[in-house]
């Protein structure tokens, strides 16, 4: 027997499927429209009004030759460091990191200009971590001293530094850092009792020393006065020296203030009113002599010493003697380093008309209790024997640098300056 479907019986057997002619014109349809969209989007990309830009990045990294700053992306840590800027980059505020892959640009062997006095692998020093470490800005990166470049600054110039036995090293510093890259026939040193030259002969340039300890007139002009106490100067005088400083393009100032009471026709002052008074002699002279559209003037402030090793919580340390690795306190400030002179520096400078820019590199050095030529140094033009190495109380020199050394930084930061 065969029962008849209502049309309700009829629509619940096509619920939930749609009949085949309609799935076909709909499949149909689908595909139609997708031909369409693919020409049109064709047509469009060949054109010149379809451009596709990407969306700007909110952390963007710069750019670097050496891609540090695309790799550092990748890094927990960015280097969120922005590249040197003088005017913007504070140098003081940083770090000493050690590189074991740095190489110095010269050692004691290889350049033929280095004293005795700083030559510390040469004299027997054995260890060698204080060449590999490398100031690090906080701020800024700080650019590797570049020989090339330093010459092309220098083509046609005169560049000449003036002061103690420590801008001596600063000035050997820079000739060595310079002079490998340089050929044998092409370079030239002429010594002289106090006024020393090197020239770059290719590019007509001159790197030269000039020695006045205490810029002013003073009994050390010849040799050192030892004891400090002895030390005696003209708080008036400088035309002794200036007359040598003339048609200069760069000239670099150091003195460590290092006064004395005097004799005859000598001032007798106590050291901060006679350093006062001599530096504003100075001032007076660079005032009423330089040309700033002609000569850049420099002051390299004063170079730490370290005699005390309760400075640096070393309290069985006999001064500088031994010491490998640099102070890692942040601030660190010894007694070696007068606040008061400094100073000086800052208020005579800052009434100057002629302007000078400071190579500050007090604190920076501060740090580096390990960089002193301590005991593989000379004494009286020879090197120091096993019996006085092993009293270095008497002996370790704790104020000269090692070269290759601290002072390589210091030119690296006034090459940046430069």
């Amino acid at each position: 027997m065969s029962l008849a479907q209502s049309p309700a019986a009829t629509m619940k057997s096509y619920r939930g499927k749609l009949p085949l002619s309609i799935i076909t014109v709909l499949v149909c349809s689908f595909a139609i429209i997708a031909l369409l969209y693919t020409e049109r989007l064709s047509s469009l990309s060949s054109g010149s009004i379809f451009k596709l830009s990407s969306c700007p990045k909110r952390n963007h990294i710069k750019k670097s030759k050496d891609k540090t700053a695309e790799q550092n992306i990748y890094n927990t840590e960015i280097d969120d460091r922005f590249d040197f800027d003088p005017e913007e980059c504070n140098v003081v505020n940083g770090k000493w990191v050690f590189n074991s892959s740095i190489k110095p640009l010269y050692s004691d062997r290889t350049c033929p200009y280095l004293d005795m006095q700083v030559s510390c692998v040469k004299n027997g020093r054995p260890d060698s971590d204080y060449r590999h470490w490398e100031w690090q800005p906080e701020d800024c990166t700080l650019p590797r001293f570049n020989p090339e470049l330093a010459l092309k600054k220098l083509r046609n110039k005169r560049l000449l530094f003036v002061g103690d036995s420590l801008q001596r090293g600063q000035w050997q510093s820079f000739v060595c850092m310079v002079e490998s890259i340089i050929p044998e026939d092409k370079k030239h040193l002429k010594r002289g009792r106090s006024h020393t030259v090197f020239k770059a002969k290719e590019y007509n340039a001159s790197i030269e020393f000039y020695w006045a300890p205490f810029l002013i007139e003073s009994n050390s002009d010849l040799q050192i006065i030892g004891d400090p106490k002895k030390r005696i100067l003209k708080v008036d005088s400088i035309e002794k020296h200036a007359k040598h400083w003339g048609a200069v393009d760069i000239i670099v100032f150091n003195t460590w203030g290092s006064f004395a009471n005097g004799a005859d026709g000598f001032e007798e002052l106590d050291t901060p009113i006679a350093y006062r008074i001599g530096l504003k002699t100075w001032a007076n002279w660079i005032d009423s002599t330089i040309n700033p559209n002609r000569t850049r003037v420099f002051f390299t402030t004063m170079s730490p010493t370290h005699t005390k090793s309760i400075d640096w919580g070393n309290k069985d340390g006999i001064k500088c003697f031994n010491e490998t690795k640099p102070v890692t306190k942040k601030k660190h400030w010894g007694s070696g380093s007068d606040k008061k002179m400094m100073s000086v520096v800052s208020d005579v400078m800052k009434k100057m008309k002629v302007p000078v820019t400071f190579l500050n590199i007090t604190q920076i050095s501060e740090y580096r209790i390990d960089a002193h030529a301590s005991v593989y140094t000379e004494a009286g033009g020879k090197v120091l024997t096993e019996e006085e190495r092993a009293d270095p109380l008497r002996h370790a020199d704790c104020i000269h640098w090692c070269l290759p050394g601290v002072p390589d930084t210091w030119n690296q930061i006034f090459l940046a300056h430069l």
